[in-house]
């Protein structure tokens, strides 16, 4: 397990064995696609081709292998945060980590739309604190040297822009360079950050 500069346990960290990832990664998809609530125990299992019994052997609840998928996905923005909390420039750092995180989210967006809408995964990001931990560096970063109302205000902003553009069915269509530009420019212009 690794540790940030801050302290924080790094996401993605933890010690998992091969048979603990199999699981991860079939209920990556799975929930990506159903949701939480439609994604069973066994249609992981289906899934990789195994019983349900195996499936307990490595993770003991749901809950539990939805915390480790959400933590696999969130681990992604890890080295983001790294390289923008190492530049010096509050606004380079804001750059690098805006770049990276639409990158990811343009990637990923069937799971981001699970994300950002599943009530499960959502009471999980509140309760789970080294994901609480992890958001608030994040938006740390965002918010720039500021710790005030109109930064916290304008990092809300960019998450809410990217997120609501990701899941919005009306932008499906767009191929994801052309999205991924246009989200760069708008929260680009929106976070008062140089082009």
């Amino acid at each position: 397990m690794t540790t940030t500069e801050s302290g924080r346990r790094r996401l993605g960290t933890a010690a998992r064995t091969p048979a603990q990832k199999r699981v991860l990664d079939a209920a990556l998809d799975l929930i990506a696609q159903h949701g939480v609530s439609g994604t069973s125990l066994q249609m992981i299992a289906d899934a990789m081709g195994v019983t349900k019994a195996a499936v307990y052997h490595q993770f003991k609840t749901k809950d539990e292998i939805v915390v480790g998928v959400t933590e696999m996905e969130l681990a992604n923005l890890e080295d983001a945060l790294i390289a923008a909390k190492a530049e010096s420039d509050p606004a380079r750092a804001r750059k690098v980590l805006l770049t990276q995180v639409i990158d990811m989210a343009v990637a990923r967006r069937p799971w981001v739309r699970t994300l950002q809408n599943d009530p499960i995964i959502i009471r999980l990001l509140g309760e789970h604190e080294p994901f609480r931990d992890f958001i608030s560096e994040l938006f740390g970063v965002l918010q720039g040297d500021e710790d005030n109302t109109t930064a916290r205000v304008s990092a809300a902003l960019f998450s809410g822009a990217i997120g609501g553009a990701i899941i919005n069915p009306l932008l499906d269509d767009i191929d994801d360079a052309t999205l991924r530009t246009a989200l760069m420019q708008f929260t680009t212009r929106m976070m008062n950050l140089p082009e």
